[in-house]
Formats: structure tokens, C-alpha cells, sequence
């Protein structure tokens, strides 16, 4: 029998490398996008590639979200994509369609390419970004049903594009997509092992507590979830019948700032040595909005709690995350294997 064929994009990407080793491990044959094919020979090192898997299970092909070129070579074959590839910045950029336009546009030409290339189903990588923001402060309960208001104030750039694309994705499979499968995964914050020096923005949360880079701790909080957890969710939605149009929250649990960095000064001794210990108090957040974009989009976050229910996943593909403490301390244990304490 011939193994299934599926194109994950951003191949480099963090979950994107933990999803295509445990394809891999189960037998699929995988193409994935780079946008430079340069990289192949460190993404085959980092996933694992080249040991004990013929070479020919894993292809790499040349796209890029806002081109052409590339996207139906890379699906030809495929009867499933799995589209990962979506920009995600460190900081806010001044100009928010630098994020919107390339989200918008890459999730349509992955889905123009599965369409054309006759693949069954498209398992997209949103976010609760394009859930949980625009309702306000305080404390909200969220669940699939709900969506962010972009016609709210102070929307941040990343969280207007993770919105924008996964409704032009919707409504271009409903208007265009035939009998193409869709459905979404929306992951909170992405934690959990690192592979390489080349990760994710959100694991810059950990670093930056490891590394003494937040003299104190502002009163913000987020929903976390462990990689290999995202990973997990996308292949049961890749392979469970009868999702088409579904949404599934991959969410573990709302943890504090202080939370997390009391978490690591418990577990790791002296490498949570710069961890800081004392809380930032909201007047002074807010006096540095002043000048900085970056605080002041924390500033608007300031005391919101977004509780982001994933029971959904639970009882529709028995989908069980590990607790947001393990993510944690996966993420710092790895950070500090690879030298983060000492750049």
C-alpha cells in the first residue's frame, strides 16, 4: 500500500518541524516549502531526515507566501496539506499588513494549490489570535464559536492577520474550494522542546525571563500549549473523517507571567538566577507605552484573562494536552542546553 502524501508547509517553522517528524514516523510521505532552498540540508538535520528515513520521504520545494512559483509542484501528489506557514513577528511592525497581506495571501495559495492538485482535506494553523482579542478587558470564556473584533481599538498587527487569513480562507473554500476538507487548528501561546537556535517568537517568553531581560513582571497572562501537542492535534485533524468547516482550540491552561517565572526559579536553580521575582505595577507599564509600541501593546493587556476552552478537541478527537508547567520547563530546559544563558 502506498504510503499517504502530504505537503506541510513552512517546513522550517516550530510546530511544523515537530509535525512533519511525527509524520514522518508514521510512514507518510511528506513534501514540505522553504522559501530558500538553502536551507534543506540544516532543516534535514534538524527533523531528523537523514537518519534511518529513505531521503525520498521527505521532499523540499521552493515557495513562498506571496509568489507563485512553487506551490503546485509542492502539492502535486498530495492528499493532504497541512498549512503552517504564516509570518510571526518578535516585535509589532509599524505597518500592520507587512503581517495581514502575506497570512492572507499564503493561506489562498495553499489552498488554490490542495484544490488543483485534487487533495482531500487542508488543515490550517490559525490561531486563538483570531478568537479571544477585541472583547474588552477583564475575563472572558472563549470557545470556537467566537471571533476576534478587528473593529475594536488596539488590536495588535499579529492577531489582525491570523483573523484576516483564517476568514478569507473560509470564505474562499465555501465560495471556490469544490469538495475540498477544511478545518483549522487555533493554538494559544506554543511552547515545549526546542530543536535548534532557530525557534519560534514565543519561545522569546522564556528566554527573556531566563535571561533577565524584564526587570520585573507586568500583570499579563496567556493560554499555553506544548508543541508536540499542536503537532498531535494536527495530524488526529488530518486523519479523523467529517470535519469539514470545524475550528479546534489547542489550549492547555492560563497561566500569569509570575506564574510562569515562578515555575522556573522552582524547577532549575541557578539558571533561573536572572528570572525576575517582583511585579510591575500597571502604572508603570503604562508610563513606558509612552514610548515604546511594544509595551503599549502589553498595556492594553494588562489584567485580561482569556480562558480559551479546548473541550471541543477533547471530546470530538480525544485530544489530551500535557500541562502548561511541563511545556515550561521543556522549553527552558532546551533553551539552556543551547546556550541561550550565555549569549
Amino acid at each position: 500500500m502506498t504510503p499517504p502524501r502530504i505537503l506541510v508547509t513552512g517546513g522550517t517553522g516550530y510546530i511544523a518541524g515537530v509535525l512533519i517528524r511525527q509524520l514522518l514516523a508514521e510512514g507518510w510521505q511528506v513534501h514540505t516549502t522553504v522559501r530558500d532552498l538553502a536551507r534543506e540540508p540544516a532543516l534535514r538535520q534538524v527533523l531528523g531526515a537523514e537518519r534511518g528515513e529513505p531521503r525520498d520521504q521527505l521532499r523540499c520545494f521552493a515557495a513562498d507566501l506571496m509568489h507563485d512559483a512553487g506551490w503546485a509542484e509542492a502539492a502535486a501528489g498530495c492528499s493532504h496539506v497541512a498549512h503552517l506557514a504564516s509570518p510571526l513577528p518578535v516585535g509589532v511592525p509599524r505597518d500592520a499588513n507587512t503581517l495581514i497581506v502575506p497570512a492572507r495571501e499564503g493561506a489562498l495559495r495553499a489552498l488554490k494549490a490542495a484544490r488543483d492538485a485534487g487533495a482531500q482535506r487542508v488543515v490550517m494553523t490559525s490561531s486563538v489570535a483570531a478568537i479571544s482579542y477585541g472583547h474588552g478587558p477583564g475575563e472572558h470564556q472563549l470557545t470556537e464559536a467566537d471571533w476576534t473584533n478587528l473593529d475594536a481599538p488596539d488590536v495588535p498587527p499579529y492577531v489582525q492577520s491570523k483573523t484576516v487569513a483564517e476568514r478569507a480562507a473560509r470564505d474562499w473554500v465555501a465560495r471556490e474550494g469544490g469538495g475540498l476538507e477544511f478545518c483549522t487548528v487555533n493554538p494559544a501561546v506554543v511552547l515545549g522542546p526546542v530543536a535548534s537556535a532557530d525557534y519560534s517568537a514565543s519561545v522569546v517568553i522564556v528566554q527573556s525571563l531566563l535571561r533577565g531581560r524584564l526587570p520585573a513582571l507586568p500583570r499579563l497572562g496567556f493560554g499555553i500549549v506544548d508543541v508536540r501537542d499542536v503537532a498531535e492535534l494536527h495530524r488526529l485533524a488530518l486523519t479523523t473523517p467529517g470535519l469539514a468547516g470545524e475550528r479546534f482550540i489547542a489550549d492547555a491552561g492560563f497561566l500569569w507571567l509570575r506564574e510562569i517565572a515562578a515555575i522556573l526559579r522552582a524547577e532549575l536553580g541557578e539558571d533561573a538566577r536572572r528570572v525576575p521575582t517582583l511585579p510591575l505595577p500597571d502604572w508603570c507599564v503604562r508610563l513606558l507605552a509612552r514610548v515604546s509600541p511594544a509595551v503599549r501593546a502589553a498595556a492594553s493587556e494588562l489584567g485580561t484573562v482569556r480562558r480559551q476552552d479546548a473541550s471541543h478537541a477533547r471530546d470530538v478527537l480525544g485530544w489530551v494536552p500535557r500541562p502548561p508547567r511541563e511545556a515550561i520547563l521543556a522549553t527552558a530546559r532546551d533553551l539552556i542546553a543551547l546556550g541561550v544563558l550565555r549569549a
